[in-house]
């Protein structure tokens, strides 16, 4: 009898730790694909209308020149720019251990190369990453009362920065960079997966 009944327990904590498993993978696997859903939506979604500010999410920079992938958000900052979206661009991003120069500077100097009055361009060269970039992004905001922003970046990267910003309470637009093809920036599902695991991670910190 004993031993029966240490059976049947052995096999119900086998169900509940099987059950738990699939639950929790279940849960997993519905939660990643709602982020990829909205990860796409804004992926494709060029909201660009008139605002106070463009913002141009850092990129690689080369010894002072754009990587493809950051000259192909200037451009497409620059086309914004032209067509009267806004009176400002801020250039994005510091410098990695070493270089000479940050990725905002070389925003800026790119910008400038092209047109842009060095006026009307703000440089940021401190911040190391999405969420320190973000965060630099509300800072310069508040402090020069800007209230709705565009924000340029990589299609994969906007919900993310969409949803950090306004987590902050700006008015957030999102404008897709240009597909720039033959660049070292791994693949669109590499680049959705490290958003997917970024975006929840984020979250997480967030309770």
């Amino acid at each position: 009898m004993e031993r029966l009944r240490g059976n049947w327990f052995a096999s119900m904590m086998r169900f509940m730790v099987l059950y738990l498993l699939v639950v929790a993978l279940l849960g997993a696997a519905s939660w990643s694909i709602w982020v990829y859903l909205q990860i796409e939506r804004f992926a494709y979604e060029d909201e660009a209308a008139a605002a106070d500010v463009i913002c141009v999410f850092g990129a690689a920079e080369y010894a002072g020149r754009p990587s493809p992938v950051l000259r192909a958000r200037l451009d497409h900052a620059l086309a914004l720019y032209e067509h009267g979206i806004a009176p400002v661009v801020l250039t994005l991003g510091g410098s990695a251990p070493g270089d000479q120069f940050s990725e905002g500077q070389v925003g800026q100097a790119y910008l400038m190369a092209n047109g842009v009055p060095e006026k009307a361009i703000i440089a940021e060269t401190q911040s190391r990453n999405t969420e320190e970039q973000a965060r630099r992004i509300v800072a310069i905001a508040r402090t020069n009362g800007y209230k709705r922003i565009v924000i340029v970046s990589d299609p994969a990267h906007l919900f993310r920065v969409r949803e950090i910003c306004a987590r902050a309470g700006m008015q957030v637009l999102t404008s897709p960079r240009s597909q720039v093809s033959a660049v070292g920036s791994g693949s669109e599902w590499q680049q959705i997966g490290h958003e997917i695991v970024a975006y929840t991670l984020w979250r997480a910190h967030l309770h």
